[in-house]
């Protein structure tokens, strides 16, 4: 993929209760009309490389990204050895309620509209938070994400929804093609061929950032003429 301008992040911590708080990066553009909080996959964390770099491009194009791990550190240790808390869709949408809410009070993200990005078992988690909060979000991209172990949520979602995958990643295809049959929001299944689960092959991401972009861009308000390229 190729490299993206750099953007000064802020480091945060958002808190869960009186003793435990979840670490993530905040990145506020000049003149932001819009955030992106994004939901890691199974084992990852607010470090993945792929949701960096799709972070990075939707600051070029004017949008504010929240990164942040949905385990506490201890959580993560202890899910390393068990994977417990990594298919708990239940609990990881719960953290991003939590994340949402902390922005909603934040001055400097409080005007600031608010949208998911997903991957994985993320996605999931993004569809059952969308669904608890149907005024607050916007919009929800899913990137090679399992939104059919979001269940009965799926119906209960507002946001406009795009759910993008790679046509060599068949398994998860039909999954996300069953899942797409139960939205009733607005919605849209984009298959990005030649691509794998990871979108790892040449061009494939910078097309996940492209179609990503442009769905906030239409649902958040913000032009698309704010993009650097």
């Amino acid at each position: 993929m190729p490299a993206s301008q750099p953007f000064q992040t802020e480091s945060i911590l958002i808190p869960l209760d009186s003793e435990a708080a979840l670490q993530g990066d905040l990145g506020i553009p000049p003149g932001a009309r819009g955030m992106v909080i994004f939901a890691h996959g199974s084992g990852s964390s607010r470090h993945s490389p792929r949701n960096r770099y799709i972070a990075q491009e939707l600051q070029q194009a004017g949008l504010a990204t929240l990164l942040f791990d949905l385990l506490t550190a201890e959580e993560e240790q202890l899910d390393n050895y068990t994977r417990q808390y990594r298919f708990d869709i239940g609990l990881l949408a719960e953290r991003l309620v939590a994340s949402s809410d902390w922005l909603a009070l934040n001055p400097l993200t409080r005007p600031l509209e608010q949208a998911y990005f997903g991957a994985s078992t993320g996605a999931a988690a993004a569809l059952v938070a969308a669904a608890q909060l149907p005024t607050r979000l916007r919009a929800v991209v899913s990137r090679g994400g399992r939104p059919d172990l979001a269940g009965d949520a799926l119906e209960k979602v507002r946001a406009p929804t795009l759910l993008i995958v790679g046509g060599w990643d068949e398994g998860v295809l039909e999954l996300n093609q069953q899942a797409f049959e139960r939205l009733t929001c607005t919605k849209k299944l984009v298959v990005v061929p030649g691509a794998t689960h990871l979108f790892e092959e040449p061009g494939k991401l910078e097309e996940v950032a492209r179609l990503a972009r442009d769905w906030f861009a239409q649902h958040l308000g913000v032009a698309k003429g704010a993009d650097h390229a």
